[in-house]
């Protein structure tokens, strides 16, 4: 009876670790299928226009079915703005999580959003054109932002150890909605020339826009990290 208890005791940390391995390489799996299809759908708008990109043509060329695409993105423009962003939400949050112990929180968002909005390559000169003559990608990659917020939250609440599940949520939130606010002053149509159409001439510094965006949610991030204002800092 012994025995057979002692080999018991064996088979299921064996057992929990192989299901580990599988989950992991599963996951693994998932973010090449990703990365395979952004990175398809961005190479096929660049060389052929997005308006001539099917989806068809993104899984062909990333070597799965259109069905395994749907499960991954729901439109061209989905797919392509994702390899412009290559989670860049990811990225942020990272970096919010990373912050050092007495770092204050408002300064690490700002500046993590700034580093990685406007980081040397985001995007490229190629990229850029093809967002700014493309009202459907330039709605995307707007709506892109959407997706800082959940990574965001988990980063804030666990720096604020906060019980309380809506806190970080809505300064996430926030700060994906001034993010978008810039961005959308930055790619906004021209509205010089009667013919210039729906041209976008990206306006401004993004770094600058970006943190003119973010500025007024630093007193609610001081407020959640219980921090006392700049001038009263000062006095």
């Amino acid at each position: 009876m012994r025995a057979r208890k002692f080999a018991h005791a064996h088979i299921l940390p064996d057992a929990e670790a192989v299901t580990t391995r599988r989950t992991g390489l599963r996951e693994r799996k998932k973010q090449v299928t990703r990365e395979a299809l952004r990175e398809a759908a961005l190479r096929l708008a660049l060389e052929r226009g997005p308006d001539n990109v099917r989806v068809d043509d993104i899984a062909e060329a990333a070597g799965v079915s259109p069905r395994t695409y749907n499960n991954y993105f729901s439109s061209r423009e989905e797919a392509i703005v994702a390899a412009i962003s290559a989670e860049r939400e990811s990225r942020v949050a990272a970096a919010v999580a990373a912050l050092p112990a007495g770092a204050r929180l408002a300064d690490g968002v700002i500046d993590a959003i700034v580093e990685q909005y406007t980081a040397p390559g985001e995007p490229g000169r190629d990229t850029l054109l093809l967002i700014t003559t493309s009202p459907a990608l330039r709605n995307a990659f707007l709506n892109a932002t959407a997706a800082i917020e959940r990574p965001l939250a988990d980063a804030i609440n666990d720096r604020l150890d906060e019980t309380d599940p809506y806190t970080a949520r809505v300064l996430a939130a926030s700060v994906a909605a001034a993010v978008h606010v810039a961005l959308e002053r930055w790619l906004q149509p021209a509205t010089t020339s009667p013919t210039a159409g729906d041209l976008v001439v990206p306006a401004g510094s993004l770094p600058d826009l970006l943190r003119t965006a973010l500025a007024p949610l630093t007193p609610a991030l001081d407020a959640a990290e219980k921090r006392p204002p700049r001038d009263e800092q000062h006095r």
